[in-house]
């Protein structure tokens, strides 16, 4: 199972950059704000899917 999770995971991580770069160009955000915003994403992102794998090893 935490194989399986993990490969979903990365392909989150890998989407959500994804989407990010394109908001990103969308609204013409300036280059040096590019990193910034996809590394918070990033973690938020890797927070709720760690938390989620917790809850459901205990569940």
């Amino acid at each position: 199972m935490l194989i399986v999770f993990l490969i979903l995971a990365t392909i989150i991580i890998f989407y959500l950059n994804i989407l990010m770069y394109r908001f990103c160009i969308q609204k013409e955000i300036p280059e040096e704000k590019h990193h910034t915003i996809i590394h918070t994403t990033n973690i938020s992102t890797i927070i709720l899917l760690l938390s989620s794998y917790v809850a459901m090893l205990f569940t």
